[in-house]
């Protein structure tokens, strides 16, 4: 453990020096190196310190950074670094007794002073390093948030985003450069922000509107937004799995014969601490997993081509699991050999074969035993009845 802090992350805004307080600025005058991207070095006076350009990718610093460990050091970083910013990554890769971090005011501190928006009701997201998609769950006529973009050609790939979403009549209020002397401010159509160009840095707030579906909040999305070639847990299903599953912050799911994605994108949908990996033997429905994710803005997940027990090997250790396909005496006794005590296991079977298997392990390691029967109305000839689907036994256990 070091004796003091050698590393100072400190935010800075488009004003430079003008904008950091008394005691940052004692920061950067004793500092021996600063680090930063070449804007951020290029908006301060040089101090007499050496000055070190962060690389792209931003991972390549990192090595850069720990061969200047003990030596008075100043990594710049935008607004507050801790706020889709660069600090988290920094302090994930050193000792907490390392670093220190003096904040600036954040992009979206600025641009909601700007709206006058409330920041408590505005979500904001960090899309400069992550896909557009990311916005789909939360899209709905009436939304106010606030983005973070890559670049001033992002904002056309947003515009257009938004249009193929449905979402054609949302306004953008575009700022580049806030705080700082070339800042500029413009309110446009998303016919506008194609037209137009930004200059970086940019944010764009969006008022959100437009015919496009608004996805359901609680567990049991429709079927019909997942790509599939008919091996999905169907809508009702679903929400009762999920349900069982019953996610926690931070926990990591495994989704054994993942099939659509369905479950493990829905389980990540719950909050954004929550990881995934879905193991899938068939390639093509592993290809499938993958492209449903990314359309509903679920990166964090992870797919594996693989048939389990044997694809689980090396794999993180989860919290929960869920078997949706390839139940089988082989994978129950890997599950209970490997998995660490306390992990949480669903399992849904439809065969009387995989019903008999829940019910012998269920006896043998205790949990719940849930039968789930469904059926819906339809024709019956000229009238209507009740069309039953396939029961569904359902084994809920901690181990």
């Amino acid at each position: 453990m070091h004796k003091a802090p050698w590393l100072t992350i400190l935010g800075l805004g488009e004003d430079g020096l003008d904008g950091l307080s008394p005691a940052s600025r004692q920061v950067l005058d004793r500092a021996e190196i600063i680090m930063g991207p070449p804007r951020h070095l290029s908006l301060i006076p040089e101090t007499g310190a050496k000055r070190v350009e962060w690389p792209v990718p931003f991972a390549d610093g990192l090595p850069i950074l720990s061969k200047l460990r003990g030596r008075p050091t100043v990594v710049l970083a935008s607004g507050d670094p801790f706020w889709f910013g660069a600090g988290s990554v920094i302090a994930r890769s050193f000792d907490a007794g390392e670093w220190v971090s003096i904040p600036g005011q954040s992009t979206f501190s600025l641009a909601a002073a700007r709206l006058g928006w409330p920041l408590e009701t505005t979500l904001t997201f960090g899309l400069h390093a992550a896909p557009l998609t990311r916005l789909r769950p939360h899209l709905s006529s009436g939304l106010r948030t606030i983005l973070l973009l890559r670049n001033g050609q992002a904002v056309a790939e947003l515009a257009t985003y938004l249009t193929e979403t449905g979402f054609a009549d949302t306004t953008l209020h575009v700022m580049e450069a806030l705080g700082g002397p070339r800042e500029r401010a413009r309110s446009m159509s998303l016919t506008q922000a194609l037209l137009e160009t930004f200059e970086h840095p940019v944010c764009v707030g969006l008022d959100v509107a437009g015919d496009g579906r608004a996805l359901p909040k609680v567990a049991g999305k429709p079927d019909d937004i997942f790509e599939t070639d008919g091996q999905i847990t169907k809508r009702p299903i679903r929400a009762l799995t999920l349900s069982a599953l019953a996610p926690r912050r931070g926990e990591h799911l495994w989704d054994i014969g993942g099939g659509t994605g369905s479950i493990s994108i829905e389980w990540l949908m719950c909050d954004p601490t929550l990881t995934a990996t879905s193991i899938e033997p068939l390639e093509d429905r592993a290809s499938r997993i993958r492209r449903n994710a990314d359309s509903l803005g679920q990166d964090r997940l992870d797919v594996v081509h693989g048939t389990a027990p044997g694809a689980l090997n090396g794999l993180t250790l989860p919290d929960v699991v869920f078997v949706g396909g390839g139940l089988s005496t082989e994978l129950l006794d890997w599950l209970r050999a490997n998995l660490l005590a306390g992990t949480r296991l669903i399992a849904n079977a439809v065969t009387l074969e995989s019903e008999a298997l829940l019910a012998a392990w269920q006896e043998k390691l205790g949990g719940d035993l849930l039968r789930i029967e469904l059926a819906q109305a339809g024709a019956l000839g000229p009238r209507r009845g009740w069309k039953s689907a396939y029961p569904v036994v359902q084994w809920s256990v901690t181990l």
